[in-house]
């Protein structure tokens, strides 16, 4: 029997329980989890990363719900998708995709994997890169101090 393959995407700037969530839930859907980490040039729909991209890749390929976890292409994103062949393909709750926008796109490429979007991790209000960084900038009295 082929393995039920589930692809998750994101950026993963600052590893936070929030991703450890999606990755979780993402990978309970299937056999094989394969996730794409955003390359730096791509990621126009926020504040750049701190961490580069290939150090955000090895962060996500540690962690163990995840069985390969590879760059995305830096001019289609549908390249790798088309590659993997997944079943299924998780969004985050936060995620700015449109499911059935996304859902068409995949479909005129001969994809048809399921979408679906993971839900919201319930437990703190730190499962966000952003807020993270927000909070360290107050704790340093608004970046006036060292942060090591």
């Amino acid at each position: 029997m082929t393995p039920r393959r589930v692809v998750a995407t994101g950026t993963f700037d600052i590893l936070h329980p929030g991703h450890l969530y999606y990755l979780s839930e993402s990978k309970k859907l299937g056999d094989e989890l394969f996730v794409i980490v955003a390359r730096d040039a791509n990621v126009k729909h926020k504040p750049h990363p701190i961490l580069p991209e290939e150090q955000r890749r090895a962060m996500i390929a540690a962690l163990k719900p995840v069985d390969h976890a590879i760059l995305g292409d830096r001019t289609d994103m549908f390249r790798p998708i088309e590659e993997i062949r997944p079943d299924i393909i998780t969004i985050g709750f936060n995620q700015y995709f449109d499911e059935e926008k996304l859902r068409s796109e995949l479909a005129e490429r001969g994809l048809h994997a399921d979408v679906i979007r993971i839900g919201r991790y319930a437990d703190g209000d730190l499962a966000s890169s952003r807020l993270i960084v927000q909070r360290i900038i107050e704790a340093r009295g608004g970046g006036n101090q060292p942060l090591g």
